[in-house]
């Protein structure tokens, strides 16, 4: 289910704050996954956290309505182990 539209996107208040101050002197690092990207993100680099690191994504056009968690994954991929070759 969506959210309804009279509402608007959410968007948490700490990254409008930091938008809204200086451009370039704070690092933007996103806590809020379910924040949405807006606009005015385009061709802008934001750190997600996926609860152990920071991810550096790039916001491209593509990415509008989208959500930042969406981008960055939470979960490693599984990889199958090579099995040892026994002598016989």
């Amino acid at each position: 289910m969506s959210r309804s539209k009279w509402k608007g996107p959410y968007l948490n208040k700490n990254i409008a704050k930091n938008l809204q101050q200086s451009k370039k002197s704070y690092k933007k690092l996103i806590v809020s996954r379910n924040s949405v990207i807006l606009p005015t993100f385009i061709d802008k680099t934001f750190e997600v956290y996926n609860g152990k690191k920071f991810n550096e994504i790039l916001v491209t056009e593509e990415m509008i309505g989208h959500k930042f968690g969406e981008f960055s994954a939470t979960r490693k991929r599984f990889v199958f182990k090579d099995k040892k070759k026994t002598k016989k």
